[in-house]
């Protein structure tokens, strides 16, 4: 069908509108979609719904999604149930002696766990909010932090999944030679002023020269007289008695297995979380740490516990496909391409793409989208595709950072403690920061 113009923004205002005004994702996400389903054709919209939750459901993405978070969800679980992640924290702990080292201590967690931007959000949120909690920091703090370290660190790193897959679609799309879309990549990295500047900001914040901003000072103020108490879905569970046989380094052994099992597969993080949790049995169960009932038991719970956020994830991709069956992304481009001269190119293609991205939730979908439009233009006006990537890469960065019903928002919230809205809320100051910062940058390497 053709596209209906301007209208196909509607769906987009709509989520963006109800998410605000509620602070429900899901709910906000559903509104976007029914309104898109009546653009598409009112009479049919049930029909529609249907068809397209059949199609996700069986979208080989989503199906990794689900497993993926399904076993990070019973990981993070085996680890909390035996007190393996109390133990790591209060190794941070004892080195800890400040809400800003504290915080310092989870970036530096988030930059090490670069190879997938749900295992970061999930364990280093997980492993961190005992350590947060002792020195007053709101969890909404925490998951900014954790936030900040996860899309964007896999960006910067060739050896993440991020990468993998960027790579892939510039060799898919033709914007690079077979085998050589990971050089091109990696030649783009410098250019990616978004991410570079979202994690340089996180000590700023963390120490108090960028200090608490809108509802993030609330936040703070109200941890500050009160530890913040579990919250619903959170990973807030009883541990077992065994002796306190625990250290540090049964927290530390899973999650090695589950990095080195991952690179091993090629950086296929499914088959590193299923050998990391087989492993976490194997070896709690052998030096009788924990029942290996309690184990099984502990599995499925994980897995229960990520229940409301592969919900949100999964409306999210229902979402992304009525805007793409609206042509919302072809619209929007088509619009601003008259603007797309050598020194302007980077800047729009930035702040184009990195709206589609926040009002859709879709990060890699878009820069797969815009890759065949975008790199031609540029080649066209003069300006370098790493350049070009780098802006492109930038706005999936901001999308991933900000949306309000991103996967990595979601997820972030979750591994920290704190709601997908409050999160969502309290972190936009400061990725509307980052992205001025980046947009200035980007302009400046333009005229270079």
């Amino acid at each position: 069908m053709e596209s209906p113009g301007w209208t196909s923004l509607i769906p987009a205002l709509v989520a963006i509108v109800t998410a605000i005004l509620s602070r429900r994702p899901i709910e906000s996400l559903l509104a976007g979609v029914f309104a898109g389903l009546l653009l598409l054709g009112p009479i049919d919209a049930v029909g529609t719904f249907s068809a397209i939750l059949l199609a996700v459901m069986m979208d080989e993405t989503i199906a990794w999604v689900i497993i993926v978070c399904g076993l990070m969800g019973s990981l993070i679980t085996l680890l909390m149930r035996v007190g393996a992640a109390s133990a790591f924290s209060r190794v941070l702990a004892a080195r800890a002696h400040s809400p800003g080292t504290a915080l310092l201590y989870t970036w530096l967690l988030g930059l090490v766990i670069f190879i997938d931007d749900y295992l970061n959000a999930l364990a280093v949120g997980s492993a961190m909010r005992k350590v947060t909690d002792r020195f007053g920091v709101s969890r909404e703090m925490l998951a900014y932090v954790v936030d900040s370290t996860a899309a964007p660190m896999c960006m910067l790193v060739p050896v993440s999944t991020w990468a993998v897959f960027f790579a892939g679609v510039l060799e898919v799309s033709d914007a690079a030679a077979p085998g050589e879309g990971m050089a091109l990549f990696i030649s783009s990295i410098p250019y990616m002023m978004y991410p570079w500047i979202a994690i340089m900001m996180v000590p700023l914040v963390a120490t108090g020269r960028i200090p608490p901003l809108g509802p993030m000072r609330a936040a703070q103020a109200r941890a500050g007289k009160a530890p913040d108490a579990p919250r619903a879905g959170e990973f807030s569970l009883a541990e077992v008695d065994n002796g306190g046989r625990v250290g540090l380094r049964h927290f530390l052994m899973p999650i090695l297995v589950l990095l080195g099992a991952s690179i091993y597969a090629d950086l296929d993080v499914q088959i590193g979380v299923l050998v990391s949790v087989a492993a976490t049995i194997l070896i709690f169960g052998l030096q009788r740490l924990m029942a290996w009932t309690d184990m099984f038991d502990a599995v499925l719970e994980g897995i229960k516990i990520m229940v409301p956020a592969l919900t949100i994830v999964i409306v999210a991709f229902m979402f992304k496909e009525v805007n793409d069956r609206l042509g919302l992304a072809p619209y929007v481009i088509g619009n601003v391409q008259p603007y797309m001269t050598a020194g302007l190119l980077p800047l729009v293609v930035f702040l184009t793409m990195a709206l589609i991205s926040f009002a859709t939730g879709s990060s890699w979908g878009v820069f797969a989208i815009a890759i065949p439009i975008v790199l031609p233009l540029a080649e066209a006006v003069g300006v370098g595709a790493p350049l070009a990537i780098g802006a492109l890469m930038s706005a999936s960065a901001f999308g991933s950072h900000a949306c309000f019903y991103s996967d990595a928002t979601v997820l972030a919230a979750q591994g920290s403690g704190c709601g997908v809205m409050e999160h969502a809320l309290t972190q936009i100051p400061y990725a509307l920061i980052a992205a001025l910062l980046a947009a200035i940058g980007l302009t400046a390497l333009a005229v270079l």
